[in-house]
Formats: C-alpha cells, structure tokens, sequence
C-alpha cells in the first residue's frame, strides 16, 4: 500500500497547479505576488517545455571587483592584508586547470573527489560544443585570486536561456513570470550541466580565510546577477553545508530525491542480496541469470581500455535513448572522446557483446568514493529483456564492492531502482530570485514541496527491499 501511494505521488506532472495558474497557484493577475492564499503541491516534478528563443547575451565583465581582507598565515600569528580580485571567465580554459582543479579537490577532500566538478569534465563540455552559447549554456565563470594570481576559489557559472539539462525543473516558475509579464530568462546557473550529480558548487581552496573567500565568491554572484539584469541566479545539486550557508544569505532553499547504493561493507555480490527480502533477492537473481542465457558477455572497461570505436559505438546506443526517451540530445560525439581522453582511469564504461558485436553500453564516472552511473543505450530496435538492469546497477555494485567503494550515485528519477537496493537521498539546490514578490510566492511553495518530498522518502524507505533492522 506504501509503495502504491509512492508511486502516485512521485509520477512526473506539472507541480505548480494547473496551466491557467488561478488560486491554488501562481495568479497571473498583477495582484498575485502577494502570498495570501493556499495552494497545493500537484507533484514533484515537471516535464520538459518546448524551450524559448534564446536572448542575446551578454559580454563578460572581466575583472569587476577587488576586496582586501586581513588574513593570518598558516605560519604565523599575526594577521596581513591580501586583496582578492574576482573576475568573469567566458571559458574554462582561461583558468589553469591546476588552480581550478586544487580549488575542487580542496572542496570535496581527496576522498569525496568528485570527477564531474574537474576541469578536465566541464572543459570538455565546452571544447565538445555541448555547453557553449550556441547551445543556450553561455559560460560565466567566477574566478577569484590573490596578488599573486594564486587561484582561491571558482565557480561553475552560465548564463542560460532556457531551462533543458538541469534536473531540478523551473519550467512553472518561467511560465508565472511569462503570466505576469515579465522576463524569466535569461537566468544564472550554477552547476555541471546536462548532470544531477551532487557536491559543492562554490570550490574554495583550503586556506586560513576560506571562509571570506567563499562569502566573497558568493557576493560576487549576487552581484552578477543584478549587473546582468537576469530574473535568478540557481545553484543546484549543492551539498547540504552550501545549502545551509547560502539561506543565511537570502537563497531560497529547495529539496529533491535521489536513488544511492549504499556498501555496507559487503564481501560480494551474494552478501549484498542477503540484505535483501526473500522476494527481491529471488527477483534479482533471476534477471542476472537472463543475461548469460541471451549469449551476453558483460566487460567492464577503463581509461586506456576505451578505444575511439567504442565512444564512437557508445554515442550511436547515447542517441538512440535521447531519440526514444528524451528527445533531445545535449552530448555532441566529440564529447565522449575529449571526456574520454582527458578523465583517464575516472572513466569506467560498462558494455555488453553478443559475439563480437557491442550492443549496449552504460557509462560511469569514478570519484573518491562513489561510482557515479550515469548515461546508458543500446543498438536501435534490439531487445534484452534485463540487460539495462544489468548494466546500469547490477555491475556498478558489484564494481563498487571490488573496489571497496561507499556507493553508487545513480542520479535522478527511476522508482525501478529502489527495488535493486537503491534507496532515495536528499538533494538540495538554492535560489535566489531577484523580484521579492515572486521570491515569496515561490518561497512559499518550496517549503510545502520540502514537506512532500520528506514524506515520499519515508514511504519509499518504509516499503524499501530490505530487510528489517539492515538500515
């Protein structure tokens, strides 16, 4: 019963109301910014619009501030004046990928190394053509130094015209501005694009005065974000300390779901399903042996292991998911090859021959303690009856325990997941909207979203696969 009131509740609709936006959701009435009615949360999510005509953007700021603070030394005791300049980068390549890639490792800590924040993954968005202006992600990125030039911190920043390749959907909230007669785009996006992975945004270097350089980093966005006129400024999948640091600074909060595996010190795959109900761990068994049965040999391969030819075969499988499912694909080829080259031994792609032949591909990017699953296909019009299963989940868990890993990130969305030992999390993201009236209306639907994400976690965990007393 748990599980059937989930799924009602979790299937994708609008969330903000019905289209027509009258009370029980946003008015488009100019008298409708102030919070005085009752609304209801229609769902958690929302499907994709068509997106609007991009806007003509703007140039880059360059250098547009200069602060000075008093810091102490690691090495002393007394305190010296250092200024630190923030500037606007139109590319990620105007950033040395040392300063960009200490700023990230100090963020996360070698051992939650996220591959997705390095400069190798978003570079290779830009190089690739993938996240570019053309394609409505105009990068703005947000550097700041010392004197010396020394890196401090950075921000992965675009300027978008559209609201596609975010995973945390804002479609009704352009539709009210749209209502109301105002400008919803362009807006302010931080994060890694086309990926609802989380971790920090703003990556700040380990040093005595993080702190005034991360509340630097953060004016600096608030302060873009009125210098370029935009309606928002969003920065999503952020961790749970940015989310509560950016409230205090005015950022509306905001909760989502998503499905993790988590290794409770498993010695195998078998010790793994002895966690699990009788009845999901039967079910399981039986979709693993299905594979075999199709003449299907499952390889796990990595950096050097990942030949041209198979990124050239993994983004036929890439198009025909996009072709079917989304409609859209955001990755160009090129993308997986430069990713490829660049992330080395991060890269872990899971694949699957009949014979000779590749006829399906899952690719997952290796950080500190996580696999993170990402982007899966096979060839057009063939069939596998549990071969996604296989190749998505079933193999990441088992890489992950060989490799004494602490768990399987496997993004967003897919109740199937939960009855393979997956099991939903918090995510957060933080918002900060210029017009106060439409801040508190949104305000104000976010804190009941929160409540009913809350509650479809707790239902989810209650009826999960496992065993009682194992979480």
């Amino acid at each position: 019963m748990a599980m059937a009131m989930t799924m009602a509740v979790v299937r994708p609709s609008p969330f903000l109301g019905h289209t027509d936006f009258c009370p029980g959701g946003f008015s488009c009435r100019k008298d409708f910014l102030i919070p005085n009615r009752t609304s209801k949360i229609k769902s958690l999510f929302w499907e994709a619009k068509k997106a609007v005509e991009p806007p003509e953007m703007y140039l880059s700021l360059n250098n547009f501030t200069s602060t000075k603070i008093n810091a102490k030394e690691d090495s002393a005791d007394t305190e010296k004046a250092k200024e630190i300049s923030v500037s606007v980068v139109s590319s990620i390549l105007e950033v040395p990928s040392s300063g960009w890639d200490a700023c990230s490792l100090d963020a996360t800590g070698p051992e939650q190394y996220n591959p997705f924040l390095s400069h190798g993954f978003l570079s290779s968005l830009e190089e690739s053509r993938s996240a570019v202006k053309e394609t409505g992600w105009l990068p703005r990125h947000i550097v700041a130094q010392d004197e010396d030039k020394n890196v401090l911190g950075v921000i992965p920043l675009y300027l978008k015209s559209h609201s596609y390749g975010e995973y945390v959907f804002d479609h009704s909230w352009a539709d009210a501005y749209y209502r109301y007669g105002a400008k919803y785009y362009p807006k302010l996006q931080c994060c890694v694009p086309f990926t609802p992975v989380p971790g920090p945004r703003i990556l700040v270097r380990n040093t005595p005065y993080k702190d005034q350089v991360f509340d630097i980093l953060v004016s600096a966005m608030a302060d873009l974000a009125n210098k370029f006129q935009v309606s928002s400024l969003h920065i999503t999948f952020s961790n749970e300390h940015e989310w509560h640091a950016l409230k205090k600074k005015g950022f509306l909060q905001r909760t989502g779901m998503q499905y993790h595996w988590k290794n409770r010190n498993y010695k195998d795959f078998d010790d793994f399903l002895m966690d699990m109900k009788q009845s999901k761990r039967k079910n399981i068994r039986q979709e693993r042996k299905k594979v075999p049965a199709q003449n299907l040999k499952m390889k796990r391969l990595r950096g050097h292991e990942i030949k041209a030819k198979h990124w050239d075969t993994f983004y036929t499988f890439y198009r025909n998911t996009t072709d079917n499912k989304w409609g859209t694909a955001y990755l160009t080829r090129e993308f997986f090859h430069i990713m490829g080259s660049k992330m080395g031994d991060d890269v872990m792609l899971i694949v699957a021959e009949e014979g000779d032949e590749l006829v399906a591909g899952a690719l997952n990017l290796i950080g500190g303690d996580t696999i993170y699953g990402r982007l899966w296909g096979c060839l057009p019009r063939v069939y596998y009856p549990s071969l996604h299963f296989e190749a998505c989940y079933y193999q990441a868990i088992e890489a992950a325990i060989e490799m004494n890993l602490d768990k399987v990130e496997a993004g967003a969305q897919g109740e199937h997941k939960i009855q393979r030992g997956y099991l939903p999390v918090t995510t957060y993201s933080c918002h900060y909207l210029l017009d106060e009236g439409f801040r508190q209306v949104i305000g104000s639907f976010l804190s009941r979203e929160t409540d009913q994400v809350k509650l479809v976690t707790e239902l989810i965990k209650d009826s999960g696969p496992f065993k009682d007393g194992v979480l």
